[in-house]
């Protein structure tokens, strides 16, 4: 039996499957280091005092920034990736697929100092991308 759903959507969901992936990803990364810097719940973040005596403190609060930026963009990545699916989708799961993709690039460089890395930059075309070609979208549905 045929599946009701276009072929090319199935790029869509894989992609938003992939940040989820990323999300399980560094939540296990940031309660690693939660765990090894002593920063108890509810504390988001360790003080200063904290990163000086264990430098684990300090990777725990630059991973826990890197997860807290994710989840940051999440929203507009996420709407963007619907609207410009609703034209494009394999233009859509390209984009979101590789910000995804940049982040963990993005987390990867920001515990070790190296935040902006040539994975990580990627993030902002990827952006740029996702939210003009969901207002072309709009655009071209609304004058249709």
């Amino acid at each position: 039996m045929p599946s009701p759903i276009p072929a090319e959507t199935t790029y869509v969901a894989a992609s938003f499957l992939g940040t989820v992936w990323l999300l399980v990803g560094q939540t296990y990364v940031v309660t690693r280091y939660r765990a090894k810097s002593g920063v108890q719940y509810p504390r988001l973040y360790a003080e200063k005092a904290e990163m000086d005596a264990n430098p684990n403190a300090y990777v725990f609060n630059c991973i826990q920034r890197a997860h807290q930026n994710t989840l940051e963009y999440l929203p507009i990545f996420f709407t963007s990736t619907l609207l410009t699916s609703l034209k494009y989708p394999i233009l859509a799961s390209l984009l979101l697929g590789t910000w995804t993709v940049s982040r963990v690039g993005y987390t990867i460089g920001y515990a070790t100092n190296r935040r902006m890395n040539p994975l990580s930059i990627l993030h902002y075309p990827m952006l740029i991308g996702l939210v003009g070609s969901a207002t072309y979208t709009v655009f071209q549905l609304l004058w249709s």
